[in-house]
């Protein structure tokens, strides 16, 4: 792996914050919202539709600590824009909005470079105040919105209606996750580079990791990686495209069944990834499952290394918890299964110790697993 030390120079107006929010496009927005509330321990935050005045779409907006999750479903049967989206990809994720900071400044610097504007500055007030956004087109059918709610005391956005308590949540446990750390776009073979090169030019993202074929391959498969980041590093977007091997790597697939580019995975931050897993199980979410060899020899390479695991070998194991590492820290990690039917998006959940890696060590044991489960699809 490589991690790139050179940021660029730092942008003299704007800043990216954070992620905002996910906008997924579904078939079901209320049923995708009652599954990410009951599986994955979000509440709900918000909702739009027929009762508020939005005769488009219906918009479920779910919450879990700092991460939002807007699922959005089209009334109409001719709606070009959501139904196209759907038919070519399947539930996915059509949107990922940044937080920013002088949102007019950012959104006519895109431009200037090059950006291809979906939509342009626009506000949306209520009693709570005013947010301002702006939405750009990124890799495959995906946009970036600019969210600037500085002006904004609400608990999420203008035009949503607060959403009622759900009393059946409160008796499953808690997931803990935190905050969104990272979101990755799958991209067709070659098309990594312009795409990371975009993110340069566009967005004054900089190069923070990066993995070529050389070092992540199986006996089948194997993948490049780049991942961008904003100048204060808040947020990562790693950038994949698949690379020629025996056979399809899970890459391959997601872009053949997904219809092209897109958000092939979101990682969820959690600062107690034993008990997040535990519950999360409890919940009923299934996760991949690796081979029992990978903790032998990961235990035998630790005895060698001056980083320390905190956590219970055993359990870890147990809940097949994946384990980095390098001399300054280690993380820890573990992959849902596919979270629809089409073999594409999936979540991931993460702790870091000292550690701003990926999970480099880990790609190959990953990649095995995820070829177990693309052989009984067919797919491999």
């Amino acid at each position: 792996m490589t991690t790139y030390t050179d940021k660029g120079p730092k942008p003299t107006f704007g800043r990216f914050l954070s992620f905002d929010h996910l906008t997924f496009y579904v078939g079901n927005a209320k049923q995708a919202a009652s599954y990410y509330t009951t599986r994955m321990g979000f509440t709900p935050l918000g909702y739009q539709g027929l009762e508020t005045g939005n005769r488009r779409y219906a918009k479920h907006a779910v919450k879990q600590n700092k991460i939002v999750f807007v699922f959005v479903s089209a009334y109409e049967t001719n709606d070009e824009d959501h139904g196209f989206h759907l038919m070519r990809h399947g539930d996915g994720v059509k949107d990922v909005a940044f937080e920013v900071e002088d949102i007019e400044a950012i959104f006519k610097f895109a431009k200037q470079r090059g950006a291809e504007v979906v939509r342009e500055l626009w506000e949306e007030s209520d009693e709570f105040g005013t947010v301002k956004f702006a939405t750009i087109k990124t890799y495959g059918d995906t946009t970036h919105t600019f969210v600037d709610r500085t002006k904004y005391k609400g608990v999420f956005l203008p035009g949503f209606q607060r959403a009622a308590e759900d009393v059946l949540l409160k008796a499953l446990p808690p997931a803990k996750l935190d905050f969104i750390d990272h979101v990755v776009g799958n991209q067709p073979d070659l098309e990594m580079e312009p795409v990371s090169a975009w993110y340069e030019r566009v967005l004054q993202f900089h190069r923070f990791w990066s993995v070529d074929d050389s070092q992540i391959h199986t006996e089948y498969s194997a993948l490049r990686s780049i991942v961008m980041a904003n100048y204060e590093e808040t947020v990562k977007m790693p950038i994949n495209e698949p690379a020629k091997g025996k056979k399809k790597s899970q890459i391959q697939e997601y872009v053949e069944y997904y219809g092209g580019a897109g958000v092939q995975h979101i990682a969820l931050n959690t600062s107690d990834i034993i008990a997040s897993i535990k519950n999360l199980k409890a919940r009923g979410v299934e996760f991949l499952t690796i081979p029992s060899s990978y903790y032998e020899i990961l235990t035998e390479n630790l005895k060698h290394s001056r980083t320390k695991v905190k956590e219970d070998m055993e359990v870890l194991k147990k809940l097949n918890i994946l384990i980095d590492y390098d001399e300054n820290g280690y993380l820890l990690q573990i992959f849902t299964k596919n979270m629809q039917d089409r073999p594409t998006v999936f979540l991931e959940v993460i702790q870091r110790h000292n550690h701003n890696g990926f999970g480099a060590g880990n790609f190959k044991s990953l990649f095995t697993a995820i070829e177990i489960e693309q052989e009984r699809r067919g797919n491999l």
